[in-house]
This record gives structure tokens, sequence and C-alpha cells, in this order.
């Protein structure tokens, strides 16, 4: 997948611009983080694929975009969140373990050939936005 935008769109317009990422976008919407993710920032959004979504559980996507499951749903997104615009070269060749906006902690190693975070591998990089930067991966990640 690649991911080619204009950089004066804010997060949100450069993930509903991309190919890939509805289900996100939806997400997004339904825990009513549009405007937080149009905000100043600048943030560090690690990306979900409709693939990765696609390949959680039977009905777990749509249990989450239920009414009555808003918090649970802005757990998991604000999860994938980090403040600050953290870019490969920051964190080439290190380990380290970003605070997510929800409160958890990711670990992320990008010392191999493949940057992960947690179980999730960051399949495309640095897809710069005005307030901040979105790196795809190919699994949702769940807070504990």
């Amino acid at each position: 997948m690649t991911v080619s935008v204009s950089k004066a769109q804010d997060i949100v317009d450069t993930a509903v611009a991309a190919d890939g990422f509805e289900t996100l976008v939806a997400a997004v919407q339904a825990a009513e983080l549009v405007e937080t993710l149009k905000g100043e920032g600048p943030f560090t959004v690690f990306a979900p694929t409709d693939e990765a979504f696609a390949a959680l559980p039977e009905g777990t996507v749509e249990n989450l975009l239920l009414p009555e499951n808003r918090d649970q749903l802005v757990a998991v997104l604000t999860y994938h969140v980090v403040p600050g615009r953290v870019m490969s070269s920051d964190i080439a060749g290190q380990e380290v373990s970003p605070e997510t906006v929800q409160g958890g902690t990711l670990m992320v190693d990008a010392t191999g050939d493949a940057v992960m975070v947690d179980d999730a591998t960051v399949v495309q990089a640095d897809i710069e936005a005005s307030n901040g930067v979105i790196h795809v991966i190919d699994t949702v990640l769940i807070p504990e």
C-alpha cells in the first residue's frame, strides 16, 4: 500500500484520501474523535489498515461501533495515538516505549529489518500530515 497525499492535509483528511482506511475512518467518526485528530497536535498515529480490522474476530468491529461501546472504541483508537511527531528516523535502531493518548504504553522495536509496534508490523512509515505523522500497521492494537 502506498499513500501519497499533500502535506497540507491533517491526519483525518490524509486517512480519508488514502485507500485502505475506511474502517479506521468510520471508527474515528463513531468514537467522535474527528475534531481531536484534526486538532493542532502534533500526533503520531499507528493506523491499522482495513485488512487489519478484518482480521479481528468476527463481530468485533461491529460490536465496537455500537453507541453503547463508545468508551471501549475510544480506548482502542487512542491506544494507536502517541503525542508528538515521531518519525522513523527518530527511533531507528532503538527500542522505545511511548505512552499513548489512551494512557497505555506501546512497545516499539526499530532494531530489526521491520519496525514492530506491539504485535503489529509497520508496513509504511512517515506519512506526513499537517498535524503529525501516520505509520501504517498491519494489526489492530488492543490495550490491555
